[in-house]
């Protein structure tokens, strides 16, 4: 299944390669859960799903417990009326002054859907600011909504960085990483899909906490660019190489492969 949200960095196109690489155990936990496509097409116990964008994982925890009613309350955003440049910006105004949870939760499902090449992006204030791009006829996700409502009654949503959600981890765990990719080149900036963006110094953080809850025992995997620089930091794992095509450019012509690793550390 398919996330309801397209998201930088979205999961779906490796899942073949990752899943055969994540044990069966009582629960998984992903602190960095942004489009939830390991989420969506795996079958855990339990689940413990976490992410610094605040308001992504509000959206989630309202679907979780609203279920038809909030995606019907969603539905309403996607009228023919709402689908002009002119609303698009009032809308996008409307969500970074909004103060309501749930509006937000709403109108940030409309801006991925209504906006360029369906790119979530955020300024260093926290603000979305992806520009306008028109569909014809913006898709409204909504079985893919249901299922996500359906899927959730097994997990449990928090905000917070990656620190906050692993302190939770416990014998009998499997954690999944996908933290924003190191850049491959000094003009990548598709790291800052949150105001914060996520630096060289968290990534070899990252790659300390792992190690650490391996040796206690937890199965520990992250994905990230295959670099010189991911291939130090994860000294002592399981590297597994993969080359993926990207989609996330506007252009078909540079949606190119890239090479990317797994690192198990266990």
């Amino acid at each position: 299944m398919k996330s309801f949200l397209k998201w930088a960095g979205n999961k779906h196109r490796i899942l073949d390669k990752l899943k055969p690489h994540l044990p069966k155990t009582d629960r998984l936990i992903e602190p960095f859960l942004g489009s939830a496509a390991v989420f969506l097409n795996t079958s855990y116990p339990a689940y413990l799903l976490g992410d610094s964008n605040f308001d992504l994982i509000q959206l989630y925890k309202y679907l979780q417990q609203e279920g038809q009613l909030f995606i019907d309350y969603c539905r309403l955003y996607f009228h023919d009326n709402f689908n002009s440049a002119e609303e698009f910006y009032r809308l996008r105004r409307l969500f970074n002054e909004c103060k309501e949870y749930r509006k937000r939760a709403a109108l940030l499902l409309y801006l991925n859907k209504h906006c360029f090449n369906g790119l979530a992006r955020f300024n260093q204030k926290g603000e979305f600011n992806t520009p306008f791009s028109y569909y014809k006829t913006p898709y409204f996700p909504e079985k893919e909504m249901q299922y996500f409502h359906r899927h959730a009654i097994r997990a449990e949503f928090i905000h917070g960085d990656f620190l906050v959600t692993l302190k939770h981890a416990k014998q009998g765990d499997v954690i999944y990483c996908d933290p924003p990719y190191v850049g491959l080149s000094k003009t990548a900036n598709f790291t800052h899909y949150t105001s914060e963006g996520f630096s060289h110094t968290q990534q070899i953080c990252l790659a300390s906490t792992a190690r650490n809850l391996a040796a206690k025992g937890i199965h520990v995997i992250i994905s990230n660019h295959d670099t010189e620089f991911t291939r130090y930091i994860y000294t002592g794992a399981t590297i597994i190489s993969l080359i993926v095509q990207r989609n996330i450019s506007s252009k078909g012509s540079e949606r190119k492969k890239a090479k990317e690793l797994l690192a198990i550390f266990s």
